[in-house]
């Protein structure tokens, strides 16, 4: 089933300003883009799109409730800073399963976020990532960074209770 058909079956005669929830696993996309997602899903809070054979984020819309996006099993390989514009929101991501070979790809989503909201993302799942020698250092990498972000919102609110 093709993903416009997928949302307007899973829309369920809802108007997509009030759908909070939608899932299109399973479904075909078309040239690896996102089709049939638009603006109009102001309150989603939860999309996921795992094994549609997606490859790019280009055309992913605005979504500023958006909280946790899975993205598992796709072609994805980079273009993930597309996230932090788009998704401002968003504290959880599942990225297993895509062909990210390099870090420095969720990094600079991971720094952006930082960045720019002051929040940190909860969890960036990177399993079965294709290189399989940099897997466990990978993992280890980002638990460091992750733990380095907490550390820190741990200091400034123990600084800004002492002033």
């Amino acid at each position: 089933m093709e993903m416009k058909k997928r949302i307007n079956l899973e829309l369920r005669d809802r108007a997509p300003e009030e759908v909070t929830e939608l899932v299109l696993d399973n479904c075909l996309c078309v040239n690896g883009e996102i089709e049939g997602l638009n603006d109009t899903f102001k309150k989603l809070e939860f999309l996921s799109m795992a094994n549609v054979e997606l490859s790019s984020l280009a055309r992913l819309p605005s979504l500023n409730k958006l909280r946790k996006l899975e993205l598992s099993d796709n072609i994805i390989s980079g273009g993930l800073e597309v996230l932090a514009e788009k998704c401002p929101n968003l504290t959880y991501l599942n990225l297993s399963g895509n062909k990210i070979k390099d870090l420095s790809t969720v990094e600079a989503l991971m720094e952006m976020k930082m960045m720019k909201r002051k929040r940190k993302m909860k969890l960036v799942h990177l399993k079965d990532m294709r290189k399989r020698k940099r897997r466990r250092r990978t993992r280890m990498r980002m638990r460091m960074k992750m733990k380095q972000a907490q550390n820190w919102e741990r200091e400034k609110r123990r600084w800004a209770s002492h002033t």
